[in-house]
């Protein structure tokens, strides 16, 4: 059976392109950052956000040791200030990813939260492009998780209509959901 991170690494891998402006909102121990810079390679963008210094620090060395060529700019800042670092980038990003929850091998007491989260999310949907998407891997087994993921399930159902929703999950109760939403390229439906 896959497991749900490569599910959505596979995903990911439909709809990011060569060139393209990528976001890791959450980066944590770099895997995701990794898999974005090699997705979008020297010609691409990867901005990435994280608000513990030791996920930045250990973000960077992984891009080191793959030696990532492609520009990854990482910013110690929270989620929910992407939109104000990235305004040039409104409605040019392919994708942006979370993964909420706290960092693996770091302090189990700092975890993402609704409410920075729940603007981090609105926030991407104003990046991204027409076909653009939205990668939301809810870690929901910690203290907080379970609230966090029902908020941020509660923010999908309020989104008109515009964007295509997708939950994927695996067998094991315990394991993460991942939320997919897509943003429809309504141009193309209006002719």
């Amino acid at each position: 059976m896959k497991r749900i991170t490569q599910i959505a690494h596979e995903k990911l891998s439909g709809v990011i392109h060569l060139g393209d402006r990528v976001v890791d909102a959450t980066v944590g121990n770099g895997h995701d950052a990794l898999f974005l810079a090699q997705q979008v390679g020297a010609r691409g963008e990867v901005a990435g956000f994280d608000i513990q210094t030791e996920a930045l620090h250990a973000t960077g060395l992984r891009l080191e040791d793959a030696e990532c060529r492609g520009p990854v700019n990482l910013y110690e800042l929270g989620h929910e200030k992407m939109g104000q670092v990235l305004s040039s980038w409104k409605g040019t990003v392919s994708a942006v990813v979370f993964n909420l929850g706290y960092l693996p091998g770091g302090d189990h007491n700092i975890i993402t939260r609704s409410e920075t989260t729940l603007p981090a999310l609105d926030e991407a949907l104003n990046l991204l492009k027409p076909d653009g998407v939205l990668s939301v891997m809810l870690y929901h087994g910690h203290p907080g998780g379970q609230e966090e993921m029902e908020t941020v399930f509660s923010w999908s159902e309020q989104l008109v209509a515009g964007y295509k929703q997708e939950l994927v999950e695996v067998e094991h109760p315990q394991a993460p959901k991942l939320l997919w939403i897509g943003k429809l390229n309504l141009t193309n439906t209006l002719h």
